[in-house]
């Protein structure tokens, strides 16, 4: 088993409730909310813990939030490694409207960082990768960090042969895509993110699979994988075009797909599994996940029983 290094650098402490039905003006009364950790690397670890497996967690915590955050993650067995941030953790709240069964998502600004808390986290980061093992950057860039921090991860990681995952967005995903001198090992996205780097539609799974190879092409990075919902997931590599479905399930929340997912994947890889198996175990998970409520993640028996339901199939 190569060892996984999962790593936050914008965590959030998650709360969720709901409520009748959402109005504006008047004071709604919510149902007892449920406080999670969150935060993409955080909820890649616990997906990994919940399918029986093992990692660490590199977390940047800050002020009374952070602390909130480190008691929530040492609870569920995390095994965590706390970087100190510049500032007070995040907080998101999402509210169910009963009523209508839509979701509302806030979250709130967290610490802004700078030169030096950039030059702590490459240093916590080369302290703590794991020799030829597996690096999972997910989640949000903060402000005031490069928008080419995974450039710059990346670089850290070569000399120690561990492989980098990374799923992010915005200008880091952006700058990715650029191309760089040290590519992650995968790059992971969704559709939407696909469509807004290619300029392209992207209708079928066909035409993702097309842009996925075109950035391998590009040495963007080794293997691309676009997330297509309910259509599963696509997956290009040197010379391999793959597309797994996603299970037919009652879907309750698609909050935490993503991130089951990866966590499932990076599991896969580091028990020695290869890219088709390690794909059919994302769908599973990510499939797993919707079928749970709020924040919550995927579960180890609904992964392994939807397993044989997103069978994988090669691409032309």
């Amino acid at each position: 088993m190569n060892d996984i290094l999962t790593v936050t650098l914008n965590p959030t402490v998650d709360l969720s409730t709901s409520v009748a039905h959402v109005v504006p003006g008047e004071k709604l009364r919510c149902a007892p909310a449920v406080t999670d950790p969150g935060g993409g690397g955080i909820n890649v670890a616990r997906a990994i813990r919940l399918l029986g497996g093992e990692s660490r967690a590199l977390v940047a915590l800050g002020g009374h939030n952070g602390d909130k955050l480190k008691a929530l993650l040492e609870h569920e067995g995390i095994r965590l490694i706390p970087l100190q941030a510049p500032g007070e953790t995040r907080l998101s709240l999402a509210v169910t409207d009963d009523a209508t069964g839509e979701q509302y998502r806030f979250v709130l600004p967290g610490p802004i960082w700078n030169a030096a808390g950039l030059k702590a986290i490459l240093a916590a980061i080369t302290t703590a990768v794991p020799e030829n093992g597996y690096v999972v950057l997910s989640g949000s860039v903060p402000k005031g960090l490069p928008d080419d921090i995974a450039c710059c991860i990346g670089y850290k990681l070569a000399k120690r042969g561990a492989r980098l995952i990374v799923d992010t967005s915005g200008p880091a995903l952006t700058r990715l895509a650029e191309g760089t001198d040290s590519p992650p090992f995968l790059l992971r996205m969704d559709r939407s993110e696909a469509r807004a780097l290619s300029g392209r539609r992207l209708d079928g799974r066909t035409e993702s699979a097309d842009f996925a190879a075109e950035l391998v092409a590009r040495g963007v990075a080794s293997v691309v994988v676009v997330a297509r919902g309910g259509d599963g997931s696509v997956l290009a590599a040197d010379g391999l075009r793959l597309h797994a479905e996603a299970a037919r399930v009652p879907v309750r929340s698609k909050v935490g797909a993503g991130d089951s997912f990866l966590g499932a994947f990076a599991l896969a890889l580091g028990r020695g599994d290869d890219l088709a198996v390690a794909l059919q175990w994302g769908a599973a998970a990510a499939s797993a996940a919707v079928m749970t409520d709020a924040t919550a993640l995927c579960t180890r028996e609904d992964t392994e029983a939807l397993f044989d339901r997103c069978p994988v199939t090669r691409l032309a």
